[in-house]
């Protein structure tokens, strides 16, 4: 398995990325934001996921401004087509120009610009960006989690306090029957955004349903770690980015506590 011990990067090296990461992803959400209100191109690529123009424009400006920052540098995308060299690569970029584009196209303000640095198959940098809702998540390994610029923290607790998990209904269902005049969180379009909530402890937990990918989940994992939480799959197993699958399955992320309560929970009632 893949270990961060493994890939050498200084705290030099990091911070200089962590700017230039900071400042290619302002410069893609303020693309993604003037095109979110103008008519735009749209195609489903494989079975039904939708892509627009912007998807692929965002795309494109990220590439340019961290491909040729860091050509030695692997890179995964959801909009671009796999090159299976990253996977020797010490450091890989893992992007999702535009996630929840669904949202996006429906004019929801629950989209964002998620990107990621790998190493080791672990996330080192990280950056969520919701341009609609002027929420920028940044996580820097060993150093943090913050949103606009203020630290944040899972919550605390082990309690189980519906409104506030966030996930597929039967996921958050099966941890057991809700009080009387309980209900469940509004859907978040973009899975990266609820998982860097969890993060901030507006939500206590939030799972994933089991059809994401790497650039879903590698810049949410380090924000929701940086800020004291978990996240890993039902069973507690930690995720690892930049293998030749980068299929996952279902995942859970809260505070540690909380977190720890729910992965013994789904160990009793395992889902299959």
């Amino acid at each position: 398995m893949p270990d961060a011990e493994r890939t050498s990067i200084s705290d030099e090296i990091l911070t200089r990325d962590a700017t230039l990461l900071r400042d290619a992803v302002e410069k893609a959400a303020d693309l993604a934001l003037r095109m979110f209100e103008t008519e735009l191109k749209t195609w489903t690529k494989g079975a039904s996921s939708p892509v627009s123009e912007a998807d692929i424009a965002v795309n494109n400006l990220i590439e340019e401004r961290l491909r040729s920052a860091t050509p030695d540098y692997g890179w995964l995308s959801e909009e671009s087509a796999d090159d299976p060299t990253r996977i020797g690569k010490a450091l890989t970029w893992v992007v999702d120009p535009i996630d929840g584009t669904r949202a996006y196209l429906a004019k929801k303000l629950d989209w964002s610009v998620s990107v990621a640095l790998v190493g080791g198959g672990v996330p080192l940098l990280a950056a969520v960006l919701a341009p609609a809702s002027e929420q920028f998540f940044f996580a820097i390994k060993g150093r943090g989690a913050r949103l606009n610029d203020k630290s944040i923290a899972a919550a605390p607790g082990a309690e189980i306090n519906f409104p506030k998990i966030a996930g597929p209904k039967p996921l958050v269902e099966r941890l057991g029957a809700m009080a009387e005049g309980e209900g469940l969180h509004p859907r978040i379009g973009s899975l990266a955004l609820r998982l860097a909530r969890v993060g901030e402890g507006t939500l206590d937990a939030a799972f994933a349903g089991g059809n994401s990918r790497d650039w879903d989940l590698a810049a949410a994992d380090l924000i929701v770690h940086e800020a004291g939480g978990k996240m890993t799959t039902l069973a507690g197993e930690p995720l690892v980015y930049n293998s030749a699958d980068v299929r996952h399955g279902l995942l859970v992320a809260a505070g540690r506590t909380r977190h720890k309560h729910i992965v013994e929970h789904f160990r009793r009632h395992p889902v299959y």
